[in-house]
């Protein structure tokens, strides 16, 4: 690992026994046929299991350790912090996702901002029990920030270690900064390539709650975008509203007979003031 360090990768653990040892093994060895040079950086998130004891038996890799659990974004802004490198390679460390997709992310690092190894290669294991979950927060990240997201919180993506720096601040400490992170950059105009690749099951079991954890990535996607882009959030649900009003109208007037002027009265000022809270906070987002 002589010369300029050109790469980091950082990689975070918490109770992996079970695939840690591959994990390291695999990565040294793709790297080292790439011929860049690299660091590896694992960072512990307050495991309790055999995990750290692997990791301290293998060499030339750098070890940081969270006296407690902080969340797997905590455990990556960690990694960046320490890392040496121009470019930072994120990497889960349950053996899912295969280090010989590296290469492949590597050659459009250059053209790009942030290249995503994207799960929709030809082998993909994604359990059942996450795939309408994936697939509802994938829609409403497609729909909020008007471009097609091939995967949102993919744990394989390469980025500029310079530009991420500007953003650690805003970045969740939980499983959701990867998903932040991609909104993030699709918000700022930044470029992204969606590389396709495999993605294995993984060993050992999930930290992943399957109800918590969405309702959690949802609730994040709307404030992003509402951080960056407001008038997108704020117009629809204004639009919403507005819908609901004509809907009502159409609904009273016809069927009923009656129009139920109150009710359509508070619904549509309701849409307008939405629509103007948007207006000023794109001002604000603006001026920020």
């Amino acid at each position: 690992m002589s010369g300029l360090m050109k790469l980091s990768v950082v990689v975070p653990t918490y109770n992996e026994e079970q695939s840690i040892d591959n994990v390291l093994d695999e990565l040294k060895k793709t790297l080292s046929n790439i011929g860049v040079p690299y660091e590896i950086i694992v960072v512990d998130d307050g495991s309790n299991d055999n995990t750290v004891e692997i990791v301290k038996r293998k060499e030339d890799i750098v070890l940081v350790q969270h006296p407690i659990n902080r969340g797997y974004g905590a455990a990556l802004k960690t990694g960046i912090r320490h890392s040496n490198g121009e470019f930072i390679l994120i990497m889960d460390a349950d053996g899912t996702y295969p280090a010989k997709e590296i290469p492949k992310l590597l050659q459009y690092k250059d053209q790009y901002d942030m290249v995503v190894g994207a799960r929709i290669g030809e082998r993909v294991k994604i359990t059942f029990a996450r795939r309408p979950a994936k697939f509802l927060l994938s829609k409403l990240a497609n729909y909020l920030m008007g471009v097609k997201i091939p995967d949102l919180n993919s744990g394989m993506r390469i980025f500029r270690k310079k530009a991420v720096e500007r953003f650690l601040h805003i970045l969740p400490s939980g499983f959701s900064f990867t998903a932040t992170i991609t909104l993030v950059y699709l918000s700022k105009d930044y470029l992204i390539k969606y590389v396709p690749i495999d993605y294995r099951q993984r060993k050992g079991k999930s930290k992943i709650n399957p109800i918590k954890d969405t309702l959690s990535f949802a609730s994040l996607i709307i404030r992003t975008i509402t951080y960056f882009n407001p008038l997108k959030t704020f117009m629809s649900v204004s639009s919403v509203l507005f819908a609901t009003a004509v809907a009502v109208f159409a609904y009273s007037m016809f069927i009923l007979g009656k129009v139920m002027d109150t009710t359509i009265a508070v619904l549509v000022v309701a849409s307008i003031q939405v629509a103007l809270f948007g207006l000023l906070a794109d001002l604000v987002s603006k001026g920020r």
